[in-house]
């Protein structure tokens, strides 16, 4: 009997695993460019190397020292591109020109701003509306906040001066402050591109894109398992946690089979919905109502991401009573909502 079923499953999961696994396979396969945009000094370069966490980039206390729109990428990766630009304000009269082209093809333009500075001076105010013209997907860095005081006054002036458009976030490419606060931002402005994936396994620290993307992935699976529609939560549901699953083996850089990804699915489920109403649910008996539900759903899948995330980050095997454990404590709070 337990054979009979093991063998429906992997039947079911053999199409939803090999259209996932092209899914993310092709976001992997797009370009990513990000532009570094500012005048000179403001700490474009210094903010490269925080953002990606490797001394790539020539940095230098004497303004003017990036001479080029150069690339950036990390080894593996070379479809990711951190384009480092000249200062808007470059003598060089080239260099603005060639920024405002790479700008045009960017996916995430990063406008800096040097916060020990005269913040958005008329120069940088111009400079910004040309590039506004050019492409919208902006995110205003306010840098060197470690040496400026009054930040809070100084975003507000600019988020007043950009028509409250765009995100202002203030870090220190000197110290790190709010770095993560930048790159969960840049994260979700790719999201709607399809290339938050191709970002976070750029980034060495992993995990607030692992934790987005399980939550993100919990929200859904409780509407879905919401449904009312006799066995209508199935299909997208499975089809949902097996795009978790390979989304999070590309991100750590672990091998998914097919067999594997079916265990974690079906031990998961009926670790915490029972082995009947899973093997009721994949062959759609009419009738069945909602089998799973929407606090079930999102337990189920939170508990399944959490589990492999932990798995993958401590090199260990996965340990299906710890996501049955991880599914009993997401179950109790969302009962409790």
């Amino acid at each position: 009997m337990v054979k009979k079923f093991e063998d429906e499953v992997m039947q079911t999961m053999n199409k939803m695993f090999e259209n996932e696994m092209k899914k993310v396979n092709d976001t992997l396969e797009q370009d990513l460019l990000i532009s570094m945009i500012g005048e000179v000094n403001a700490g474009k370069s210094s903010t490269v190397n925080r953002i990606i966490g490797e001394d790539i980039a020539s940095t230098n206390p004497m303004p003017g020292e990036t001479v080029s729109v150069d690339p950036y990428n990390m080894r593996g990766l070379e479809n990711i591109k951190f384009m480092d630009t000249p200062g808007l304000n470059d003598p060089n009269d080239e260099n603005p020109k060639k920024t405002l082209e790479f700008v045009q093809k960017s996916d995430v333009v990063l406008f800096f701003l040097n916060a020990a500075g005269t913040v958005f001076s008329d120069s940088e105010k111009e400079k910004f509306s040309a590039i506004e013209k050019n492409n919208k997907d902006i995110l205003i860095v306010l840098n060197k906040i470690d040496a400026a005081e009054n930040i809070p006054s100084l975003i507000q002036f600019v988020k007043k001066h950009t028509n409250h458009k765009y995100k202002v976030i203030p870090v220190s490419s000197k110290t790190g402050e709010n770095f993560e606060d930048l790159k969960r931002e840049i994260l979700v402005m790719l999201e709607k591109k399809g290339k938050d994936l191709l970002f976070a396994k750029s980034m060495k620290e992993k995990s607030a894109a692992a934790t987005r993307w399980i939550v993100g992935a919990g929200v859904s699976a409780g509407i879905i398992g919401a449904s009312p529609i006799p066995g209508s939560d199935v299909v997208p549901l499975t089809s949902l946690q097996v795009g978790l699953i390979i989304k999070l083996s590309k991100l750590y850089d672990k091998p998914l089979s097919k067999k594997a990804a079916k265990d974690m699915i079906v031990i998961t489920a009926t670790r915490t919905v029972g082995h009947t109403i899973y093997r009721q649910a994949l062959k759609f008996i009419p009738g069945a109502g909602s089998i799973i539900g929407g606090t079930v759903a999102t337990a189920m899948t939170v508990a399944l991401g959490y589990g492999v995330k932990y798995a993958y980050e401590n090199n260990m095997a996965i340990d299906y009573d710890m996501i049955g454990n991880i599914f009993d404590k997401y179950k109790q709070k969302a009962d409790k909502a």
